[in-house]
């Protein structure tokens, strides 16, 4: 029997149906689907620790034993002479099948597997973080003996092993059913944990490169990929180390491993749960928020097949703690003397409103929203920038960024809807990463990758990048080696190979085959890095219309995609609507109701080299962290001169910065957790969550609809919903003319490497020094170590051996952190983590990537020689 499926993405695809029989129902199901699953279609439940629908059959755990009998060659029907293990046998036509609700066979089974496992398990389920909601305790009710045989002593093990300082293991809960082993080598690709010794001494632990064959296994990479905090150590002596860690926590089913951070804290049946989409990337991984009397306690992964499935990154589930941390602003702040004050929220909104409207007549007022809004926000913003402050000096972008960028979002991203997707990658024969380090910088994505490249699938990777990460290595993926600021010849050549007709002995990249990037549904992932590598997005642009590849932009922070699409950008209106389109100003003066100023912008970096000159008389400032920015010391200055000559500073902040400590009036808004909102992710799919805990803290749209309200201006946004209405008003037709172009020019020649001199390459990695991050102390533990990673030609020419100290420097500043020699990184290129606990790129060494830095093996103030940059600071913003 065959039935016909229709995608709309492929043609149709005949699907073979078995017809077998459960516990007397006939059944009709896929070819290839396991007995579990089919009961699970037929609404049959059937006991099972070990089995998850993501994860690879095992067989570990029997306790889903059934009773099977198969037609034989005459088709006589006999039962197989054992019950059989359902999570691993597929059905088969004929085959009749009974659970334990049938069969006394199955149900003694049962019973007989589930007395084995309680024989050694703990009686400590009152104090289990697992109690309430327990496999085991609901199984052994329904599926266990009514009393226990067992009059021996229990198994005890020491107690618990610290795989990190975020993990715990209790090794007598263990059940051995392997979810978390197997969920590290199949889904994460980290062996962090696994399987060890035989028999009665069989037990979960850290992964033991002795017992387990792996010895060697990270001899390059192995301190970058220590945790920061002391962890207690078994037989292997090496720590738990994965950015996915927390899953195991999950999916475990006795409670044998737990988080630190939530360890004895409360009870299931304690806890009010909420769904929320998380707010640390631009993924958009659905969660579920767990709270108790107003406070959050922990968060889980929510069940969404079409984004994140079953799993979320660490620092989605444990990173929330900065919402509720003690510096949080709870009152308007109003600066008087000097110093700022608490003001009720009516004279705050006033001396805002007066303030910003002397700026407006002063030269006029930038507006920098930060990538932390949701839609409603980032719409409500870019609203009042244009009709309450009449400017189009806007900009989002609280990092390295360049006009070309902005192009490129106007041209490719900007009133797309929901282009590539999650599933289109994993389908996908390769994808090409251009500046953007997937692990890193969207875990989930990550994740998605790795099942395209481990799966039928077997899509091929490609990564331009210095060197390849450790992520990479797990993805199976090809290195294309560039320094940074070199990425666009890279593409430039891809182009010519692919899209020119070229023979492989002709092409440039003869040595390396990328051919599967011009097949059909190959995928292009652009990264916000590239924004540092003149003529990259131009040439990235034409590799895709050369090759029929489809184009994606993931930035790394959750709301940067709504703000793009909400017209956060110096010459963008919502929608793809180029400010200097008389059409495009029309269509939004329509809806807004306003006249839309016809001049474009200034970007980030204008914006505060006019607050810095006096040229602009004010600013006001959304979730903007200034460390972020390319010159922090920069920023700083600016907005301090803008206030010393009279200037005016209004901040909306959820926590007290360094912006708010230079502002004028400070308007507390809400955290994700105290609001409903929506996050638009990088496919182009709006993610919309509710208000986990009651507040009376207010969102960004309402305070600037109130804003604007003192100046005269309705934003119509004082509710969600009326800023939903708000939002398909301006949207309700697409734009269907011109778009920006992108036009990169010639790439930027190399700078030119003097002695002890190399180019600095750099990003963030997933656990770092971000305010995101506060107050999580345990998750803290768990982050890489800083170091700098050259090649060995590199470090010879410094004189360096593995694991010296070395210093990294320029006319600013040094840091001074182990150097790692890496396998197959670009020679004269030296990489540092942009943004860790003992390395702060931008603060400290004012330098961004493709800049040039001095490396010496120790640091004092008569070593750190000034350097001559590859381009003036003037221009860091907008490279």
């Amino acid at each position: 029997m065959t039935v016909t499926t229709n995608n709309p993405k492929t043609e149709a695809v005949p699907v073979e149906l078995v017809t077998f029989t459960i516990d007397g129902t006939e059944v009709s199901v896929p070819k290839g689907t396991l007995i579990i699953r089919a009961a699970e279609q037929a609404g049959i439940q059937i006991p099972r620790f070990c089995d998850h629908p993501l994860l690879a059959p095992a067989g570990a755990c029997r306790q889903c034993l059934v009773e099977v009998a198969m037609p034989d060659r005459e088709g006589n029907v006999r039962p197989m002479p054992k019950p059989q293990a359902s999570c691993t046998m597929t059905v088969a036509p004929g085959m009749v099948v009974k659970t334990q609700h049938t069969s006394a066979v199955a149900d003694k089974a049962q019973q007989g597997v589930m007395e084995l496992l309680l024989m050694n398990h703990p009686l400590d389920c009152p104090v289990c973080d697992k109690g309430g909601e327990c496999p085991l305790q609901n199984q052994a009710m329904s599926n266990g003996r009514t009393d226990t045989r067992f009059v021996d002593v229990k198994r005890t093990f020491p107690k618990p092993i610290a795989l990190s300082t975020q993990i715990l293991l209790d090794r007598e809960r263990c059940v051995l059913c392997q979810r978390c082993t197997r969920f590290s080598e199949e889904i994460a690709g980290d062996a962090f944990i696994a399987l060890q010794d035989r028999g009665a001494h069989q037990q979960i632990g850290r992964f033991d490169e002795d017992v387990l064959g792996f010895a060697g296994a990270e001899s390059s990479t192995g301190p970058v990929d220590r945790p920061v905090g002391e962890a207690t150590t078994d037989t292997s002596g090496r720590p738990f180390s994965s950015y996915y860690s927390g899953n195991t926590v999950q999916i475990c089913p006795v409670g044998a491993l737990t988080g630190a951070g939530y360890r004895f804290r409360s009870r299931p049946f304690d806890l009010v749960s909420t769904e929320s989409i998380a707010e640390h990337d631009s993924c958009g991984s659905a969660i579920r928020i767990d709270h108790r009397r107003g406070q959050v306690l922990r968060r889980l992964s929510g069940e969404d097949p079409v984004v994140n499935e079953e799993w979320i990154t660490d620092k989605d589930r444990f990173a929330f703690t900065w919402q509720s941390a003690a510096d949080r602003i709870t009152t308007p702040l109003v600066r008087e003397d000097g110093k700022l004050r608490p003001a009720s929220w009516v004279e705050a909104l006033e001396v805002a409103a007066a303030g910003l409207a002397r700026a407006r007549q002063s030269g006029g007022v930038g507006v920098l929203p930060g990538g932390r809004l949701t839609v409603e926000d980032a719409f409500a913003w870019s609203r009042f920038a244009r009709t309450a402050l009449g400017t189009n000096d806007v900009d989002q972008r609280a990092r390295v960024h360049s006009a070309e960028e902005a192009a490129f979002l106007a041209h490719v991203v900007a009133g797309s809807g929901v282009g590539v997707t999650f599933g289109d990658l994993e389908q996908a024969p390769a994808v090409l990463l251009v500046g953007l380090e997937a692990e890193e910088e969207a875990g989930i994505t990550f994740l998605r990758l790795r099942k395209g490249a481990m799966g039928r699938s077997r899509t091929k990777i490609f990564s331009i990048a210095p060197y390849a990460t450790r992520g990479l290595t797990r993805l199976n993926g090809t290195l294309l080696p560039a320094a940074p600021g070199t990425e666009a010849e890279w593409l430039t050549s891809l182009t010519t190979t692919l899209g020119g007709g070229l023979s492989p002995a002709d092409a440039p990249t003869s040595d390396i085959d990328t051919s599967a990037l011009a097949q059909p549904g190959a995928v292009i992932l652009v990264g916000e890095r590239l924004a540092g590598s003149r003529g990259a997005y131009a040439a990235v642009v034409g590799l895709a219309e050369a090759t029929g590849a489809r184009l994606a932009w993931i930035p790394r922070r959750a709301g940067e995609r709504g703000g793009v699409e909400a017209g956060l950008l110096p010459d963008l209106l919502p929608g793809g609507r180029p400010v200097a389109d008389a059409a495009a100003r029309a269509q939004v003066a329509e809806a807004w109701g306003a006249e839309i100023p016809e001049t474009p912008g200034r970007d980030t970096a204008g914006i505060l080299a006019a607050l810095a000159d006096g040229t602009l008389g004010g600013a006001i400032v959304g979730g903007v962290e200034l460390a972020d920015l390319p010159d922090p010391a920069a920023a700083r200055a600016a907005l301090d001169a803008a206030t010393a000559r009279g200037g005016f500073v209004v901040s909306l902040e959820v926590r007290a910065s360094e912006v708010t400590e230079r502002a004028d009036v400070v308007l507390p808004v809400a955290p994700p957790v105290e609001r409903a909102g929506s996050y638009w992710n990088w496919e182009g799919r709006v993610r919309s969550f509710g208000a986990a805990l009651e507040s009376s803290a207010l969102p960004d749209h309402r305070v600037l609809h109130v804003l604007a309200q003192h100046l005269g201006v309705d934003l119509q946004a004082a509710t969600p919903a009326e800023a939903h209405l708000s939002i398909a008003m301006t949207q309700h037709s697409a734009w269907t003319g011109d778009r920006l172009t992108v036009q990169g020019g010639a790439p930027a020649a190399p700078p030119a490497v003097g002695f002890g001199q190399a180019v600095l390459a750099t990003w963030r990695l997933q656990l770092d020094a971000g305010r995101g991050q506060d107050g999580e102390q345990f998750l803290a533990g768990t982050a890489k170590q800083a170091v700098a990673r050259m090649s060995a030609a590199t470090a010879a020419g410094f004189g360096v051996a593995d694991g010296d100290r070395v210093a990294v420097s320029t006319k600013r500043g040094a840091v001074e952190v182990p150097a790692v020699v890496t396998d197959g990184m670009v020679d004269g290129v030296v990489w540092l983590p942009l943004n860790s606990a003992a390395c702060r790129v931008h603060d400290t060494l004012g330098a961004s990537a493709g800049d040039l830095v001095t490396v010496t093996t120790h640091m004092s103030d008569a070593q750190v020689t000034p350097v001559t940059h590859a381009s003036d600071n003037s221009e860091k913003g907008s490279r």
